[in-house]
């Protein structure tokens, strides 16, 4: 059974807007909506649950029904930090679906432009190696600076990756590394791809794509909107 689990439960203070980012509308829809049409119509996924802010829960279910989101089975509130709020995702499929032979997809609510193409990569990629990170390779030089304002050393970008999500991993190797996590301490681990790697587990990478950005900022936004209106011209391949 393959599960989307998108987390939702930011309070988007850096959009300064306010209601939370993933309930803001773009073209007469939500961008969590938008996420989740995304997993809606792929069909590899059998199921989504969504971790959001405790008070808007009525307020996703509601949207869900408006835009036919068939597939949402189960919406959790959110924990403390990132990580617990994925916890609290994971616990929950633990208790409705059990942890055998369940494939979890966890995905930003706020990346709206995941495509269908990088879902089945993820999902091929955890087929061969048992997990699977979406990435992109990094173009541009990177600096390494102590203050911020200057610096002589740089780091090979073709070494570098970004990370982005899906990160798709197995419930049960997801909920043993959150076990393990809490007997040493690891907290604030809200990308699973950095808590797998806190423990020591191998990343595998899956495609990603710089058009699957996450919304962050008013700036976003309007990336995000102008994206859904561009298509690609004919000489495009």
């Amino acid at each position: 059974m393959n599960i989307a689990l998108l987390t939702a439960a930011g309070s988007g203070t850096r959009m300064h807007q306010d209601i939370p980012k993933q309930f803001i509308h773009v073209d007469n829809k939500p961008v969590i909506i938008h996420t989740m049409e995304a997993f809606q119509n792929h069909p590899s996924v059998d199921a989504i649950i969504v971790v959001t802010i405790e008070s808007w829960t009525d307020v996703l279910w509601a949207y869900a029904k408006q835009f036919n989101i068939t597939k949402l089975k189960w919406v959790v509130p959110g924990g403390e930090t990132g990580q617990d709020s994925i916890k609290n995702g994971l616990d929950m499929l633990k208790k409705e679906v059990g942890e055998d032979n369940t494939t979890v997809m966890i995905h930003d609510g706020n990346r709206p432009l995941v495509s269908t193409e990088i879902i089945s990569d993820s999902l091929a990629t955890y087929a061969k190696y048992g997990s699977a990170v979406a990435v992109i390779p990094c173009t541009e030089v990177v600096f390494e600076s102590e203050d911020g304002i200057s610096s002589c050393v740089s780091t090979e970008r073709e070494k570098l990756f970004r990370t982005q999500t899906p990160h798709t991993y197995n419930l049960k190797d997801l909920l043993d590394a959150h076990r393990e996590a809490k007997e040493k301490g690891i907290v604030n681990t809200a990308a699973s791809c950095m808590l797998m790697k806190e423990l020591g587990k191998m990343t595998y990478f899956s495609r990603g794509s710089e058009e699957n950005l996450k919304i962050t900022t008013t700036d976003d936004l309007k990336i995000f909107k102008a994206l859904l209106h561009t298509k690609n011209d004919s000489w495009l391949k």
